[in-house]
């Protein structure tokens, strides 16, 4: 029996939903469970985020946590206390439990950022994204526009989306139109959206893939129930988890395999 890909998508949702998809545990679930409405939670879930690139996500947090909880590099998470800071106690700091691999790349990215919100908003993240009226379209066009160069790495395509809807899910922060949140296309995201028939072998090796993707995603999805955002997690655990055979979960427990 032959499905359509909306049909597939929703297998998939299915399957994450009721666990078949493995552990539902994501990377950021490893974090010092801060209150959620705090500039702290805030600044914790964003700033390590500038650093998810070209490593594993899941020691990336583990580190993150570490280097919060650890009284001697607590005050990475504090963008005034960063900017006062010698740049070799940062780096010290940064690297100690590896949330800095790339030693000098990412202490400059890291110091960077901490600059960007004191120059903005006085050092809160929660108040530069209230200055963008918590509007996912306005903070993305800002960040990835004339201040693009404010946010290094954090203003990518991936990561800006990736990092929007992680506030949606660990923060408090009223974000308005989350609907417009692009799916975050990163080697997963690419790899499942070639084996679902939304783009090309040739797209899917292209050096706009990222791109291509959020396109197909957003146009698959149109007048259906889910907005790409809802399909962040399951779509990734799947690729993760090779593509595991699409089944029903009903009362016949038929299995449904993707040709």
């Amino acid at each position: 029996m032959s499905y359509t890909t909306l049909e597939k998508i929703e297998i998939i949702y299915e399957m994450y939903q009721k666990g078949y998809l493995g552990d539902k545990t994501l990377p950021e679930d490893t974090n010092p469970n801060l209150d959620t409405q705090s500039e702290e939670n805030a600044v914790y879930f964003t700033l390590p985020m500038a650093l998810n690139y070209q490593r594993n996500s899941y020691t990336l947090w583990e580190s993150a946590k570490k280097t919060f909880e650890d009284s001697q590099t607590k005050f990475l998470f504090y963008p005034k206390k960063v900017i006062s800071t010698d740049y070799v106690d940062i780096q010290k700091a940064l690297t100690k439990h590896r949330l800095a691999i790339q030693v000098n790349k990412q202490t400059d990215i890291w110091i960077r950022l901490c600059k960007t919100f004191c120059e903005l908003s006085n050092g809160s993240v929660i108040a530069f994204i209230s200055n963008l009226d918590n509007d996912v379209d306005k903070i993305r066009n800002f960040m990835q526009g004339k201040a693009k160069k404010k946010f290094p790495y954090l203003s990518g395509k991936k990561l800006c989306n990736y990092w929007l809807f992680v506030l949606t899910n660990y923060t408090q922060i009223p974000l308005k139109n989350i609907s417009d949140i692009y799916i975050a296309a990163d080697r997963h995201i690419i790899r499942a959206s070639y084996k679902l028939g939304l783009i090309t072998k040739e797209q899917e090796e292209s050096s706009r893939a990222q791109d291509l993707v959020i396109q197909a995603w957003t146009k698959v999805l149109k007048d259906s129930k889910y907005n790409p955002i809802d399909l962040q997690n399951p779509i990734w655990l799947w690729s993760r988890n090779d593509f595991k055979a699409l089944q029903s979960f009903d009362n016949m427990k038929i299995e449904k395999n993707i040709e």
